[in-house]
């Protein structure tokens, strides 16, 4: 699986979009951030519309499906132009179609029994999610002992923001980091795409800063 964009940027804004017309000044925000990859979470009506309209507007940038939880949801993220995709939770149908279909995809893990899931599926990016109330860093340290020598890396969403986003970003076992924050709803709302691009050039900066995990 490619992910080498949102691994080299070192983090991915959650966004969903009410209003399919928000797209492109989103993508505009978070590009003139500094950032080429964002996931478009499928919780509203018009996520799929959204995706297939940013992916023909900037086609340089990394889009991503979000919360696919089942097979149908993954077919329809893939028809819309996604790039990758992303679960909440490990559904091993939804992992099994993914690769089938060659399409990048990161499942949500929270305990060792999930890890052991997905690395038997041969996911070694994984999402730890939420990751604050699953222990935050803590828990990744715990998680990284056992499982850190397979090459597994994770990306925690939950909880992450400017406060402790460096520390996660220079935990080891931590890839990349990713937060709806940087495009929170209420700026989207308020059609706020100034601080949209403030937040991305925040985190990218604090991205640049933090040191860079071990391999």
């Amino acid at each position: 699986m490619n992910m080498k964009r949102i691994v080299e940027k070192r983090v991915l804004p959650v966004v969903t979009i009410e209003r399919v017309e928000d797209a492109t000044s989103v993508a505009e925000a978070i590009l003139a951030g500094g950032l080429d990859c964002f996931e478009i979470t499928l919780r509203t009506p018009d996520a799929l519309k959204a995706i297939e309209v940013v992916r023909n507007g900037f086609p340089s940038m990394f889009v991503g499906a979000g919360t696919i939880l089942n097979e149908a949801q993954l077919n329809e993220a893939i028809r819309a132009g996604a790039q990758f995709g992303l679960a909440p939770g490990l559904s091993p149908s939804v992992v099994e179609k993914a690769r089938e279909l060659n399409f990048p995809f990161i499942p949500g893990v929270m305990t060792p029994s999930d890890v052991e899931a997905g690395l038997a599926m041969d996911c070694r990016l994984q999402k730890f999610f939420p990751a604050e109330t699953a222990g935050g860093i803590s828990m990744l340290r715990a998680l990284g002992g056992p499982y850190g020598p397979t090459g597994l890396k994770f990306i925690p969403l939950g909880g992450v923001g400017p406060a402790n986003a460096a520390a996660y970003l220079e935990s080891p076992h931590v890839a990349a980091i990713g937060g709806s924050w940087i495009a929170d709803k209420k700026l989207i709302e308020a059609k706020d795409w100034s601080q949209i691009t403030r937040n991305a050039a925040e985190v990218v900066s604090i991205a640049m800063n933090s040191s860079t995990p071990t391999k």
